[in-house]
């Protein structure tokens, strides 16, 4: 296998502290797990980039909505190992390879989420619809440019479109 060198590009800053892999989180019915991600995708995340990396950020005013991929840094590292779950903790779901949610805990916890662009200072960028935790490392950032990734109809599981629907309301 080849060695892979990632380097932290900046960090995220915001008042997300509650991982969805704790005992508290694990203990939120379905309800309150939803209104806790509805709340969190509200608040306004900082993207801090490191001052080093001057230029980088020229041209993203341009683009509404980002990609940013970070590393999910406070997942337990014995927790890596598992390969299915039941998303979103719901035992109603069926148990599914890791590969096929999105959930947090994973071999390479490298996660990505579309985000809005609020705002863009210097090397910050304050964004809304961030599910990262406080201080979590960013590894990039790329334009969202929507039908240039897929450009034909999505197909996805039941249990994610109940997830969807229940996000909607």
């Amino acid at each position: 296998m080849a060695e892979i060198q990632i380097r932290q590009v900046g960090f995220i800053r915001n008042r997300n502290k509650v991982t969805n892999w704790d005992e508290a989180w694990g203990n939120l019915n379905w309800q309150e797990k939803r209104e806790q991600i509805k709340q969190q995708n509200q608040a306004i995340s900082e993207l801090v980039i490191d001052s080093d990396l001057e230029g980088i950020l020229d041209g993203i005013d341009e683009f509404s909505h980002i990609l940013v991929l970070y590393w999910a840094h406070l997942g337990p590292k014995e927790k890596r190992s598992l390969t299915r779950v039941h998303p979103m903790g719901r035992q109603d779901f069926p148990l599914t390879g890791i590969f096929a949610t999105q959930s947090p805990v994973r071999p390479n916890p490298i996660l990505v989420t579309v985000v809005k662009l609020v705002e863009h200072q210097a090397n910050i960028l304050k964004v809304t619809g961030l599910d990262a935790m406080d201080g979590s490392p960013i590894l990039d950032i790329k334009p969202y440019t929507g039908s240039l990734i897929v450009n034909e109809t999505i197909k996805v599981p039941d249990w994610i479109r109940q997830i969807q629907q229940a996000f909607r309301k």
